[in-house]
Parts: structure tokens; C-alpha cells; sequence
């Protein structure tokens, strides 16, 4: 049984993503933060995200033309549904459901993963871990990997054309990279001190 289904919490509702028309290609952007997930089948939309340690999983039916994409902070959480969009499992879980929900085939699917980069000093290599459970998730659930670009040191900015499976990564400003990296460490800290105040047994690094 994979990682899917065996997963014991509850799934989260998925956040709603931000979206602005680009008069640059005359497409809608739509922006996924941490905790978000979007699926779409429409050829006037370009899925974006910004990835310190962060993981993006974009993941298609190339069939039916579908696909989507998720944003998580950490692999595995505490069981607290108030953090739940931050984890791995559980975007993971809204995302393959969003596109079943859609006409996709699970057999079909194919992803490709960004970010996992150790951007985070002293907070251990959270970067490295995140990008190893996307990899197991995807061999676990049967999942072919055809792409992407994970670890490193450095963040990224990705866009993703959900109905053709293009992905394109793009160079990003050293000023924007310091917030993405400030803007991690801050929700990791919350995180974390969530997990202490809550009583949980926890070591998430």
C-alpha cells in the first residue's frame, strides 16, 4: 500500500491561489504559495511558484490534458490539523485527488518536482529531506518521474503549463531570494513552536 493510501490524517481543504491576468503572454498566472493547490485544463493558465526549501510537485494526465500543482513546506507533520497544508502527504493527497476528481487516470500520471533547496542554515538539511520524500511518494504510488530540478543551494521560480506538461525555471533576484529564504525560516520557526506548545513528541529535523 502507498504513502497515499495509507496516510492516517485527515485531509485539509485546499487553499484558494491567487491568479492575475499577464498582459506580458495574455495568460492568467496563478501564484501557488505554501499550503496551495490548483488543478486546471485550461491552455490560458500558467501555474507559479517561488521554492527555497520548499517542494513543488507538478503533476499531469497527458491524455485528458490535465495537471497541477502543490506547494508544501515539510515532508510529514504532527497530526495537527491546523498545519496540515504545510506537509507533504497532505498536498500530495490534494493534488492526485483533485486530478482524479477531474477525469484523470492515476495510471497515466507523470510529475515532475522542483525546490529542496538547503536555503535554511541551521535548521538542518530540510531542503534535502523534502526533496527525497517527493521522490519516494512518486515511486511509492506508481508515479513516473519525467523531470524537474531538486537540492541545491539556491531558490528557484518555476512556471508550469498544466495542459501541455512544459515546465520552465527561472533565475531570480539575490534581494528576492532573501525573502523567500527569510519567509521559509519564519514558517518553519511557527511551525515548530506550534508543535512544542501543542505537547507533540515531534522531531521534525
Amino acid at each position: 500500500m502507498g504513502l497515499l493510501a495509507a496516510a492516517s490524517h485527515r485531509q485539509s481543504a485546499a487553499k484558494e491561489p491567487r491568479r492575475f491576468l499577464n498582459p506580458l503572454d495574455g495568460c492568467w498566472h496563478v501564484q501557488i504559495t505554501q499550503g496551495e493547490t490548483h488543478v486546471s485544463d485550461s491552455a490560458n493558465e500558467v501555474l507559479t511558484t517561488v521554492l527555497g526549501s520548499c517542494i513543488a510537485a507538478c503533476i499531469r494526465d497527458p491524455r485528458v490534458k490535465i495537471g497541477g500543482m502543490n506547494h508544501f513546506l515539510l515532508p510529514e507533520g504532527d497530526g495537527n490539523d491546523r498545519n496540515a497544508q504545510r506537509y507533504g502527504v497532505n498536498a500530495m493527497e490534494l493534488l492526485i485527488n483533485g486530478l482524479l476528481k477531474r477525469g484523470a487516470n492515476r495510471q497515466r500520471l507523470e510529475a515532475k518536482i522542483f525546490g529542496g533547496a538547503n536555503v535554511l542554515a541551521g535548521l538542518s538539511d530540510v531542503g534535502t529531506r523534502n526533496a527525497a520524500f517527493a521522490e519516494k511518494f512518486l515511486r511509492d504510488e506508481g508515479i513516473l518521474l519525467v523531470g524537474g530540478d531538486v537540492r541545491g543551494n539556491h531558490p528557484r521560480r518555476i512556471q508550469y503549463w498544466p495542459l501541455t506538461g512544459r515546465a520552465r525555471q527561472l533565475a531570480m533576484p539575490g534581494s528576492e531570494s532573501v525573502s523567500v529564504v527569510e519567509r521559509e525560516r519564519a514558517t518553519v520557526t511557527a511551525v515548530r513552536q506550534d508543535i512544542v506548545e501543542g505537547g507533540n513528541d515531534v522531531e521534525l529535523f
